[in-house]
C-alpha cells in the first residue's frame, strides 16, 4: 500500500498548489477526495493486518 500513500501525497500537493495558483478548478477537489478515500482505506487495512 506504499504506492497508494505516494499517490495520495502527490494529489494533496497538487491540491494545495491549485488553491494558491487558482488552477484545476473542480478536478483538484475531486482528486483530493480520491486521495482521502485511498488514505482512509490504507489506514484501516493497515490496522486490520497488524492484529
Amino acid at each position: 500500500m506504499g504506492i497508494l500513500r505516494f499517490i495520495g501525497g502527490i494529489v494533496v500537493f497538487f491540491w494545495i498548489a491549485g488553491l494558491f495558483l487558482r488552477i484545476g478548478g473542480g478536478l483538484i477537489h475531486f482528486l483530493l477526495v480520491v486521495a482521502a478515500i485511498v488514505f482512509i482505506f490504507d489506514w484501516l487495512s493497515g490496522k486490520k493486518s497488524k492484529r
